[in-house]
């Protein structure tokens, strides 16, 4: 598989699923629960980058921030083995570890990741492939963008930007509320 049909599979919308579960949950009252019920946007990303993982448009932007950083690969890669851990049929799985294989871990790889040389693959591993054979490495760049690059995309200008104008948003929406509010009540 090319770099862009690899890159173009990875579907950051199956990362949403545990946080539309989390919103989802209600109290007794059947109200939504409190621990999650206005939390949205750039303010969820800002909580944790596990958070900002599990949403498609925190994806997208973190992407963006990452390619001006000259490091996407690793968000390419972390979303790649999280889709990998999914697969359940052999052919399949050997496939898509070869592909994981040949596109960021390889001496030869077309957008290599940076992980510590001994915890390298070699290509007989990948005639046996299994769900979590990419985990260590997974985690290794996991930490590697928690510690280093997330940081610095909570105060980039285009995080900062995108908070801006959600909260415009959001702002817009609240006074349109008031209004019909207010015309509610004046014209009962």
């Amino acid at each position: 598989m090319a770099r862009a049909s690899l890159w173009a599979s990875i579907s950051p919308g199956s990362y949403a699923s545990n946080t539309e579960r989390m919103e989802n949950i209600h109290d007794g009252d059947g109200t939504p629960s409190s621990s999650h019920q206005n939390v949205k946007g750039t303010a969820k990303w800002a909580t944790s980058l596990e958070s900002l993982l599990e949403d498609p448009e925190g994806i997208k932007r973190f992407r963006e921030f990452l390619k001006k950083e000259f490091s996407e690969e690793n968000v390419l890669f972390w979303l790649a083995c999280e889709d990998f851990k999914k697969i359940q049929d052999k052919k399949q799985m050997q496939e898509k570890a070869k592909d994981i294989y040949m596109t960021f871990l390889s001496s030869k790889a077309s957008s290599q990741v940076n992980v510590e040389g001994q915890s390298r693959l070699n290509e007989k591993i990948l005639e046996e492939p299994h769900p979590l054979m990419f985990q260590k490495l997974q985690d290794q760049i996991f930490n590697l963008m928690k510690y280093d690059s997330y940081s610095r995309f909570l105060k980039s200008d285009l995080f900062l930007k995108h908070k801006r104008t959600e909260e415009e948003e959001e702002d817009a929406s609240d006074s349109q509320t008031v209004a019909k509010r207010a015309s509610r009540i004046y014209n009962t």
